[in-house]
């Protein structure tokens, strides 16, 4: 597939979220691709994040007391200061953040790749809750940092690959999650103030594109289609593609082309869509 270039009118930036587990490396197929497309990619860490996945294993405590609020407040200024509104993906809970940063006005337009579900969203598949139980088991976790093991990874994020790819994935990109970040997400329909929602009714919300990964355990196509479902209630645009065969680990196993190609023409489509073009 084709990559549309950036236009002299916006957009021309890109900024890429990470998830949890993860950091900015996960993206870095990602940049460089959309980089030789013509475009400025920005991937900024979340709050206490900005170490190698190398030194971040060895001292997580900048992160343990991390939360979502702090964590979009972050993205927000980051956005804000661009001279122009950017596209904004997120993977994970990249993706609900890129969904709450969308509900501020920010942003051209938004892809949310396997997004958490925010506040609304009620669908709890019990895969979902065995690839959070490493963190949500012990409730002192909200206040640590929390890896997984060689193994929870595997079922988590690369349950579609062979252990050997699973293992070389691993060791490149995974550090311990801000684990009250997770309990955050995991008690949003429980709590009245959740910082993880968003107003579904916006008809002023930039276009959002939601994408489904076919064998993501983590976020499975249901949680995506009842998120899509949930802005039924809007006008604003929003689209919803599902890519079979693909684990929560979409934004780099083999093929992840396809899913930055799609998600990329989907955005500067719907942003261009929704600029008032000038008169000819």
């Amino acid at each position: 597939m084709t990559l549309i270039p950036p236009e002299p009118t916006p957009p021309d930036t890109i900024v890429l979220i990470h998830g949890l587990w993860l950091t900015p490396r996960s993206w870095e197929h990602w940049a460089e691709r959309y980089r030789s497309a013509g475009y400025r990619v920005l991937t900024p860490a979340w709050p206490g994040m900005d170490d190698e996945v190398e030194e971040l294993r060895r001292d997580s405590s900048p992160i343990a007391e991390l939360t979502a609020a702090q964590i979009v407040d972050h993205y927000e200024r980051i956005i804000r200061d661009l001279d122009r509104p950017p596209i904004i993906m997120g993977h994970s809970f990249g993706g609900a953040f890129t969904q709450m940063l969308l509900d501020r006005g920010l942003g051209a337009a938004g892809v949310g790749i396997e997004s958490v579900a925010v506040k609304g969203v009620l669908r709890l598949p019990l895969s979902t809750l065995k690839a959070s139980l490493p963190v949500l088991r012990n409730p002192a976790n909200r206040h640590r940092a929390v890896p997984l093991s060689m193994d929870e990874f595997h079922y988590a994020f690369t349950n579609t690959m062979s252990r050997e790819e699973s293992e070389q994935v691993y060791q490149r990109y995974a550090v311990p999650a801000a684990g009250g970040v997770l309990f955050e997400g995991a008690l949003a329909n429980l709590n009245p103030r959740a910082a993880l929602r968003v107003d579904f009714g916006n008809e002023r919300r930039p276009p959002l594109l939601l994408v489904a990964g076919g064998a993501d355990r983590v976020v499975p196509p249901s949680i995506s289609r009842a998120t899509a479902g949930r802005y039924r209630r809007s006008t604003a645009v929003t689209g919803y593609k599902e890519f079979p065969g693909r684990p929560h680990y979409t934004v780099g196993q083999a093929g992840w082309e396809e899913v930055a190609d799609y998600a990329l023409n989907w955005a500067v489509e719907a942003a261009k869509a929704r600029v008032p073009q000038p008169s000819r």
